[in-house]
């Protein structure tokens, strides 16, 4: 990679470098415990050389043809696809996610976050209005770009969501100060390499590495970063908002989500029930978007919770070098103890738990002291309940019951969250109602994870504010000027 293959150091001014306090944070890999990497822990002082960085790049590149900005774009996302697999390997040592899921999912999904971008500047359509009274005069709107933007990123999809923020932001025409999470931050100094391979000018992308309490927060409450962008979690957002609010900057903020799957009295089981043990456990359940709350029609629960229980169990969980495992490890020790307190609670309030709840009894000796779980089924635990009501971001899902399809619309509503939601039935008119009564960003039927780049993505209540995707990112790293030109007497 870049000085040390266990070094991960900040990327500023188009060079790699540590912080200025020559302050490190050791990281572990979490699917085998062994040391890892040292992670740049960066400060103040590190995102305001960033800053600098930005303020001597932003204005050439903001007037760079969208043209060149989208070829430049474009051989980033050769670049990614050259790197496939290193960048992949990267991916499944820092967060414990199977290689075979990095390899199909996260990395091609980045360099498709490019490419859509790159060529979506190139299809812009303007704004223009006849206005008549009490003159004739032409109304345009133009869009700039915000300038020096900040983009803080999680650590469940590294370079998949990192690439979600900072492609739009730069396509527009902005320089970036980027935090990836420091549990998984290697990829995204790896991009920074094919960045400067593509041509894109020293001081355009940035990134400082570290905590969210200090780089991150550094980033939010630097005057020069004028909008932001974060995913993450909604007391961390809550916290971000309170800091850029009173600073008026441009927010995106794309937090937690709880998410409903509804299986109606009439859904086809054997087309869902793949999609569904796919949307609870992909990625060890550590996606925003997983269905993690699964409300089953009393007529259908007998038949569900059997063909559930029997996919579910027969999941492989493992090493994630390994081509047969489904599930890999958390991505750190710490959350695998978050997750499995989650779970105690769940059992407290009167949840059963029907399978899982405990880590793997049979590991290979590479992995035996990895942050590994079992994925695992809570039953009919009640409505107030932490497991029903918190995200736990982990491999675990509870399952209730309802008697009528008004009722699990109001459970599905029943909690501060309001991301996604999924809907099984073979009625596309009920789908309809239901899907309009939902409170989530996000509603799929008869499907999950189906995405089409062009449409916006985000969430409801404590889900988040604004939308990411297509039109809606652009507009959102833009800054939109009406001209109003009188047009003087008619003919």
């Amino acid at each position: 990679m870049h000085a040390s293959p266990t070094q991960v150091q900040h990327f500023i001014g188009g060079s790699f470098c540590p912080s200025e306090s020559d302050a490190w944070i050791p990281r572990e890999n979490p699917a085998t415990g062994a040391p890892l990497r040292s992670i740049a822990r960066g400060q103040s002082e590190d995102v305001a050389r960033a800053a600098g960085a930005c303020a001597k790049a932003q204005k050439a590149w903001g007037a760079t043809s969208p043209a060149e900005r989208s070829r430049i774009l474009l051989q980033i996302a050769d670049g990614i696809d050259a790197q496939l697999d290193a960048l992949a390997m990267t991916e499944c040592e820092d967060t414990g996610k199977p290689l075979s899921l990095a390899r199909s999912l996260d990395i091609p999904r980045a360099a498709a976050n490019f490419r859509f971008f790159a060529t979506a500047i190139l299809h812009e359509t303007g704004e223009s209005y006849r206005t008549e009274v009490p003159q004739d005069a032409l109304n345009y709107v133009t869009r700039r770009p915000v300038g020096t933007v900040g983009c803080i990123s999680p650590w469940n999809l590294p370079l998949y969501l990192f690439t979600w923020k900072i492609a739009p932001a730069l396509a527009a025409g902005n320089a970036v100060i980027a935090k990836p999470s420091e549990l998984a931050p290697t990829t995204a100094s790896m991009l920074c390499e094919i960045a400067a391979r593509a041509g894109l000018p020293a001081g355009v992308l940035n990134v400082v590495h570290g905590l969210g309490s200090e780089a991150g927060h550094a980033i939010v409450a630097h005057p020069q970063t004028k909008a932001i962008s974060f995913t993450g979690g909604t007391t961390t957002g809550a916290a971000i908002a309170g800091v850029a609010a009173p600073m008026f900057k441009k927010l995106s903020l794309e937090l937690g989500g709880k998410n409903p799957t509804i299986i109606c009295a009439d859904a086809d089981l054997t087309v869902a029930m793949p999609e569904i043990v796919r949307s609870a456990f992909l990625n060890q359940g550590q996606i925003c978007l997983c269905g993690s709350r699964i409300l089953v029609h009393k007529t259908r629960l007998a038949e569900f919770m059997e063909q559930f229980t029997a996919l579910v169990s027969a999941l492989r969980v493992g090493d994630p070098l390994d081509a047969e495992s489904d599930l890999g490890s958390l991505v750190s020790m710490e959350h695998l103890a978050k997750v499995t307190a989650m779970i105690a609670r769940g059992v407290k309030d009167g949840a059963k738990i029907v399978t899982g709840g405990a880590p793997p009894a049979r590991l290979a000796s590479r992995v035996a002291k990895g942050a590994f779980l079992s994925p695992t089924v809570l039953l009919a635990p009640p409505q107030d309940s932490q497991c029903v009501q918190e995200e736990i971001f982990g491999p675990v899902v509870t399952v209730q019951s309802f008697d009528r399809h008004a009722d699990a619309v109001r459970m599905a509503n029943g909690t501060r969250y309001g991301l996604a939601a999924t809907i099984w039935t073979r009625d596309l008119s009920r789908a309809h109602r239901m899907a309009g009564a939902l409170e989530a960003g996000i509603v799929w039927v008869n499907c999950w994870m189906l995405r089409d780049l062009r449409t916006p993505f985000g969430g409801m209540k404590d889900s988040g504010v604004g939308r990411e995707g297509g039109t809606e990112a652009l507009r959102f790293f833009t800054e939109p000027t009406n001209v109003c030109i009188a047009l003087g007497a008619r003919l």
